[in-house]
């Protein structure tokens, strides 16, 4: 189910038209509320979508008014609950994402759709498409704690006592070394290279060549470009501007005028000019008409008539969820409390490894290693199964009524959902973020596709224990022998590290290659 999902879902530009009418017709019949029936029982992708009776899942009842995302809600707090321990968990929140991403769309298409909503009410466009500025967006440098601070103060004493230098020698030096860098934010592994070891002694032939072929004065500073603006143009509500005015007209006058933004006599120039600008950066929120519409229909409730929803997929999807909605909420964290990478095992937790763990323990060390890195990526596909649709629910609902997004969250408060998240940024985020789960070689369809290699627990042991920075910096000791036996550990692994590792590790590699034997048709350097 999920790879029919997935596969209908992902469009391509060659797509021909009957596909897309395909599509679209599954994306209705998934998204409204049609109970069991037949909705996933095409026999291919693009068949003719002509449904037939299909039987349910043992325990659940026929419901016509319910869309299909509700049947796997119903399932996760069965499983929760205890009542059946054994469904595939990581498979049906798995499917229940790609369901909720095909139905309700992705973020590219919230915006979209945010678009439209704004001038379907005449409200002005948005100031700025908030995926491109996020792509456009560079990550800043992390700020430095306590401990890092002492670290610079006492690196920067010890610079302080080195012999005195001519000022042209060192301007030779800095513009040859090839190593040296202004930024502050290089990376301890890499500064740990910069110190000699086997890489300061590859390149010296290179340094020596360049030594007297650079003059002596330094070239021009390359022009600093700051950016033109903030990304983000500021927002100013409607009572900002009226809290503003208040305040100076009690100061300046000594009365208010209510609510009236308009009237400014007796006002300073500089206060006409704030309030001109605070005008022009006003924002009116779809939210904020919402709020409005509810406040008027619960004042005149008889004259205004009830209100007309619109039949969206996420109309749908609320209303049907509604009832139980407080449970959904509960078990999605209760089996995100499972997967997060400090929870201990208690008795009263629940089991989320009943579909990964075999039938036999593992008796080889190979065995038990494997086992480990596939109960790992089980829990981070759970985790981020999870995450996606939690962020999913909350930005469609808010799109769809304030007040929808507000009940959610405020069922996720009294879950505890705010200590739960902070439970998984209590540890050492990167190396939780960065941690690969999965050997490649593995993966599907790579293991369908292609003549797997052969394992063996020392290679795996190297990679799962994340040695390679570790043996990095080993590379500092200057011992010939030493430096042999620790670039053939890193030979062993380079293939698992994966592609980016070697690309911004090549001097490593290039010292493997000179040091360390090569055996014929050994795929070290590449990993295919």
């Amino acid at each position: 189910m999920y790879l029919l999902v997935e596969n209908i879902r992902v469009e391509l530009e060659t797509d021909p038209p009957e596909w897309k009418s395909c599509r679209e017709t599954f994306r209705t019949e998934l998204s409204e509320p049609w109970g069991c029936h037949g909705i996933l029982q095409w026999g291919h992708p693009w068949d003719s979508p002509e449904l037939t009776p299909a039987p349910c899942l043992p325990g659940f009842p026929v419901r016509s008014d319910e869309p299909f995302a509700l049947l796997l809600f119903t399932m996760v707090t069965k499983f929760c609950s205890g009542h059946a321990p054994h469904f595939p968990m990581k498979k049906v929140l798995l499917l229940l994402w790609k369901v909720l991403l095909f139905t309700l769309g992705g973020f590219e298409a919230l915006q979209t759709m945010k678009v439209r909503r704004r001038e379907e009410l005449g409200l002005p466009p948005l100031p700025e498409d908030s995926i491109q500025v996020m792509r456009s967006m560079r990550a800043a440098s992390p700020p430095t704690c306590s401990i890092e601070l002492a670290e610079q103060q006492q690196k920067r004493g010890h610079r302080s006592r080195r012999p005195l230098m001519k000022q042209d020698s060192l301007d030779i030096y800095n513009e040859r070394d090839p190593f040296k860098n202004d930024e502050a934010g290089v990376d301890e592994e890499e500064g740990d290279e910069v110190d000699g070891g086997i890489e300061g002694e590859l390149d010296l032939m290179e340094r020596d060549a360049l030594l007297p072929t650079i003059p002596a004065q330094r070239p021009p500073m390359e022009r600093v470009l700051f950016p033109k603006g903030l990304p983000w143009a500021p927002k100013v509500r409607q009572k900002d501007i009226e809290h503003f005015l208040e305040a100076s007209r009690n100061k300046f006058i000594g009365f208010t005028l209510g609510q009236d933004t308009e009237t400014l006599i007796g006002l300073p120039r500089p206060i006409h000019e704030s309030v001109k600008t605070l005008k022009q950066h006003k924002y009116i929120s779809i939210s904020d008409v919402q709020i409005k519409n509810e406040e008027e229909l619960e004042k005149c409730p008889m004259s205004l008539g009830e209100e007309e929803v619109q039949e969206t997929p996420c109309e749908v999807l609320y209303r049907a969820m509604l009832y139980n909605l407080p449970q959904y909420m509960i078990a999605l964290l209760k089996i995100l409390l499972a997967a997060a990478p400090t929870s201990k095992a208690k008795t009263d937790s629940i089991n989320i490894l009943a579909d990964v763990l075999p039938e036999e323990m593992p008796i080889t060390v190979l065995q038990s290693m494997k086992l480990g890195i596939d109960v790992n990526r089980h829990k981070e596909i759970i985790v981020k199964s999870i995450s996606a649709l939690l962020l999913l629910l909350l930005k469609h609902f808010k799109l769809n009524h304030i007040y929808q997004f507000e009940y959610v969250s405020q069922h996720l408060v009294f879950a505890n959902c705010i200590p739960l998240i902070l439970k998984f940024f209590n540890q050492n985020i990167m190396s939780y973020i960065t941690a690969k789960n999965s050997i490649s070689v593995l993966d599907y369809p790579h293991c369908t596709v292609h003549d797997l290699p052969e394992l063996t627990a020392e290679s795996l042991m190297l990679v799962v224990f994340k040695s390679a920075p570790i043996l990095k910096r080993a590379l500092k000791v200057k011992q010939a022998m030493m430096q042999l036996y620790v670039l053939k550990l890193l030979k062993i692994q380079t293939k698992y590290l994966g592609r980016q590792w070697r690309k911004s590790n090549m001097k490593t590699m290039s010292a493997i290659y000179q040091k360390v034997r090569h055996r014929m048709n050994d795929d070290w350097a590449y990993g295919n």
